[in-house]
């Protein structure tokens, strides 16, 4: 009896039912105080959750997989010539000279700039210098045209108009003899090798930097530029050994070539680190716009500059990828015929990106916070 005493009656509630009625109340009570959540406080939510940068980056990655595809087919996809320049020698006189050089102009859509040279040791000055990419003069029996190419220059490029000679020289009834005077190593018969080299160092470059604030994340500012060279030399010195001396691809100056890829691993960490400190966690946008999609396509490396539209072709010059191919090149095609613009355009980058990393430090996300002294005795 005592037992069935204890136990709530039928109209009764034990505590814990009780407890759960209010809870219950106050749930209903705040189902109806809480009427559903208006437009703005779902944004709100869903601005604050994990979703929205996660479905921004959705986005992201798709426009960049598609940019990325369409930079390359618009660069590479149809090349076409703009602008060749080439040396014709006056010395002695080609026959049929003019009828040749009007059907390679027809040809090649009045692209072909022709500059004129006394003798053929001025005209291969010229081509040395990177003036020019071809010359035009009468050959050796003086019975017809040579057109020396330099595939050196650019394999398309010599392609171009190697084919387009011969024929012109079949149209007009005149014997042309086609030569490459720089030709390409054997182990990079396309030219490729280098372009291949110096976007590793390009993607590496700032993939270095990523790694570095996700792992590293309390490097302070002067340690994280140091270990930025650090892996640029290490890194740059890998690239041109396993080109070189593993593979055997390319026969590499190996100190300049070496340094040349660490500079410009170098500059792209930097140019990283740069937008990092401005931008935060979507650095990567313009980083990968300037490197990548801009920057890549317009290096002349893959498709000769004269090749790609005027304005890559243009842009290129001024973008550490394309001077990164530029100083590559010249290196180990044009020792003695050095230029200095190459290498002003990648330390122009790296000063400018490390400057701005340096005066806004303190936007950087990373660095370890300085302990007062004082604070530390005490403890």
């Amino acid at each position: 009896m005592s037992g069935e005493a204890d136990r709530p009656g039928n109209g009764e509630k034990s505590g814990g039912e009780e407890n759960r009625g209010e809870r219950g109340g106050s749930s209903q009570k705040h189902g109806a105080h809480g009427r559903p959540l208006t437009l703005r406080e779902r944004w709100e939510a869903y601005k604050n959750s994990p979703f929205l940068p996660a479905t921004v980056l959705v986005l992201i990655v798709a426009a960049a997989a598609g940019l990325f595809a369409g930079s390359y087919t618009y660069a590479m996809a149809n090349p076409t010539p703009h602008r060749i320049p080439a040396a014709l020698v006056t010395e002695p006189e080609v026959a049929g000279g003019r009828a040749f050089v009007t059907g390679m102009e027809k040809a090649l859509d009045a692209s072909l700039q022709l500059r004129t040279y006394p003798d053929t040791a001025d005209a291969r000055r010229a081509l040395d210098e990177q003036k020019v990419f071809a010359i035009v003069r009468a050959s050796d029996d003086g019975d017809g045209i040579a057109l020396d190419v330099a595939g050196a220059s650019g394999a398309s490029v010599a392609e171009l108009l190697g084919k387009a000679g011969l024929e012109v020289g079949e149209d007009t009834g005149t014997e042309v003899t086609v030569k490459d005077i720089k030709p390409l190593q054997r182990g990079d018969p396309r030219g490729l090798a280098l372009f291949y080299i110096s976007l590793a160092a390009v993607i590496m470059g700032f993939l270095g930097a990523i790694q570095l604030s996700v792992h590293a994340h309390g490097l302070n500012p002067a340690e994280r530029i140091a270990f930025t060279v650090a892996y640029a030399l290490l890194g740059g010195f890998a690239i041109a050994a396993a080109v070189d001396w593993w593979l055997g691809a390319v026969d590499l100056p190996f100190v300049q070539s070496w340094l040349i890829l660490a500079f410009t691993m170098f500059t792209s960490g930097m140019v990283f680190t740069m937008f990092n400190t401005l931008m935060g966690r979507w650095a990567m946008i313009p980083t990968w716009g300037v490197m990548v999609l801009l920057g890549n396509p317009s290096s002349g490396g893959a498709v000769s500059w004269p090749l790609l539209p005027s304005a890559l072709g243009h842009i290129g010059r001024w973008l550490p990828p394309g001077a990164s191919v530029n100083a590559q090149h010249t290196a180990v095609y044009y020792q003695g015929h050095q230029f200095v613009f190459p290498y002003l355009v990648l330390a122009g980058w790296a000063l400018v990106s490390c400057t701005v990393f340096w005066v806004w430090r303190h936007r950087h996300p990373g660095g370890r916070a300085r302990t007062p002294e004082h604070a530390a005795t005490a403890s």
